[in-house]
């Protein structure tokens, strides 16, 4: 005669941890349109008399809504709802300017430093051109409606650009090589990945080092084959959605 074995109550769900439920609390709050992009959060010193919770939880809820993108920090100011991101294509070549003012917001572009420079083997080999030459490179910080979202380096061969410098280029550099140069971009290669902003960049968009970013290195080619850009940029995360829309061919015998 077999014997049944004790009987289990039924035991309650695990509690959620509290810094999710706070998590959920804001995101929620976002989602519904009571937190619109660019409000102030209370500070962590309200949210902890409000919750009860510790410091140390009401950050780990914070840095999570920061890494989902939902958040962002200022320095010395405190916890910001974040804006829509923009949308970019990278099969479609349009510069910033122009992308970012055909989706109703304001773009800007500050331009940190110009300088020339003896190309380094690495840069030589991009250009297809000897180790020594002459190179003008462009450090920039661009906008959104008035907040920074990414800082580019951008390297030219200065050979193909004599008097760049004269010009002035917080607008479309592109622009200025087709007006002034006659060069022409036909073709861009793209590559991105996600990365934590190291320190300079982090400065100049004025958040931490370490925070989530974009890495986007765009070589920029003249129907001759030259590489007419060589651009590495630093995008905040929560500021840039990539989309592609991809015509798919059948394939053979499918």
């Amino acid at each position: 005669m077999s014997r049944a074995g004790p009987v289990e109550e039924d035991k309650p769900p695990p509690a959620m941890p509290q810094y999710l439920a706070l998590r959920d609390r804001i995101a929620e709050g976002i989602g519904d349109g009571k937190l619109a992009p660019g409000q102030r959060l209370p500070s962590e010193r309200q949210l902890q008399t409000e919750s009860g919770a510790a410091r140390g939880t009401i950050r780990e809820a914070l840095f999570q809504l920061e890494a989902e993108g939902l958040i962002y920090r200022r320095d010395r100011s405190g916890w910001y709802v974040s804006p829509p991101p923009v949308t970019y294509d990278p099969t479609r070549w349009a510069g910033f300017m122009s992308y970012v003012a055909e989706q109703g917001r304001k773009p800007a572009t500050e331009t940190l430093s110009v300088v020339e420079v003896p190309a380094l083997p690495a840069v030589a080999d991009i250009f297809r051109v000897a180790p020594g030459a002459r190179m003008f490179v462009v450090s920039r910080r661009r906008s959104i409606d008035g907040r920074a979202v990414l800082v580019e380096r951008i390297t030219v061969d200065a050979q193909l650009v004599p008097g760049l410098t004269e010009h002035d280029l917080n607008g479309s550099l592109t622009q200025i090589l087709k007006t002034h140069y006659g060069l022409s971009v036909v073709r861009n290669r793209v590559d991105m990945r996600p990365c934590a902003l190291v320190r300079s960049a982090a400065e100049q968009l004025g958040v931490k080092a370490g925070t989530p970013g974009l890495m986007v290195v765009r070589t920029s080619f003249d129907e001759r084959g030259r590489v007419i850009e060589y651009d590495r940029e630093y995008w905040r995360h929560d500021a840039i959605r990539l989309h592609v829309d991809i015509n798919v061919q059948p394939a053979a015998g499918g």
